[in-house]
């Protein structure tokens, strides 16, 4: 994972406002604290979050008997990883066939995430289909097709305002036909209530189980880094309406201060599956949560 356009945004901030605090006093201590704590929390990482990321910090000092800012950086950088790294979780299945239902609100980059995550999979050498089941957005299959078209990936669409469980099946029978891989789905681009949306979603599931019963599944929420806070409510709705394997966090390259990605991985115990860091096609990386922390730091 290359962490250069991050660093451009969230990451290249971060490391320069926390680097100087830590060169400006010429000892760790509480002021220091308070004044890192007060960095992370303006970096949208929630206040539990960045409780319990001071605590360890506190507690790694004293341990490692830490004198040097240098010190600090690498004990913060260690105590991020171990929060966001979620192991096995953090990590696509690589099982096959593969259904990924991909749900967020409209506007969150859903659409565009869909296109990129499938062009990654093809360049990792599996094929991949498209199901445009969001079909209450207008144009929204349009769009996904042409995405498709641009990457090669064919995708089933129905008429706007069709039932988007139909469209599931049918995508399904063509990805049985043609022996696909992973088979993406664009749906729910709303957050309706709790209760509509999860019943939109079960019917989707039955649809899968029952048409589709050999595929392994993964739920995975789309969330735009520069809504800040606005996303860690998002997941927090999104992850009582739906049982997620995971969450994409998209637009951490722009000006996201990004620590919703530290946030989210914390308060929900939430496995990050992929960033987004730019517009281009390519602009996805698989996560990696010593590297995320590590560019935090690392210029």
């Amino acid at each position: 994972m290359s962490l250069t356009k991050e660093k451009k945004g969230f990451f290249g901030r971060l490391s320069e406002r926390i680097g100087d605090a830590l060169m400006m006093r010429p000892s760790i201590d509480e002021d220091l604290m308070d004044e890192l704590e007060e960095i992370l929390i303006t970096s949208d990482i929630g206040m539990d979050t960045t409780v319990k990321i001071m605590d360890k910090l506190r507690t790694t000092i004293k341990d490692r008997m830490i004198g040097s800012p240098e010190g600090v950086k690498e004990a913060l950088a260690e105590i991020i990883a171990e929060i966001t790294d979620k192991g096995e979780r953090n990590r696509l299945s690589d099982k096959t066939p593969l259904v990924i239902m991909m749900i967020g609100i409209n506007g969150g980059g859903k659409t565009t995430t869909i296109a990129k995550l499938g062009n990654l999979l093809r360049s990792e050498g599996k094929t991949v289909i498209f199901a445009a089941a969001d079909t209450f957005r207008a144009a929204a299959g349009e769009q996904l097709a042409i995405w498709g078209d641009r990457i090669g990936i064919n995708t089933v669409k129905h008429q706007e305002g069709a039932d988007p469980s139909a469209v599931i099946y049918d995508a399904i029978q063509s990805a049985r036909a043609k022996d696909i891989d992973v088979l993406i789905c664009d749906t729910a681009g709303r957050l309706q209530t709790k209760k509509n949306l999860m019943t939109e979603l079960s019917k989707m599931n039955r649809i899968i189980s029952r048409e589709f019963p050999e595929a392994d599944r993964e739920t995975l929420l789309v969330l735009d880094a520069t809504n800040g806070k606005n996303a860690v409510s998002q997941a927090k709705e999104f992850n009582e309406a739906a049982e997620l394997s995971g969450v994409v966090i998209t637009k951490l390259d722009g000006t996201a201060k990004g620590g919703i990605a530290i946030t989210i991985a914390d308060e929900f115990d939430m496995p990050i599956k992929y960033i987004g860091v730019g517009e281009g096609i390519e602009d996805i990386e698989a996560f990696d949560a010593a590297e995320f922390a590590g560019g935090i730091f690392n210029e």
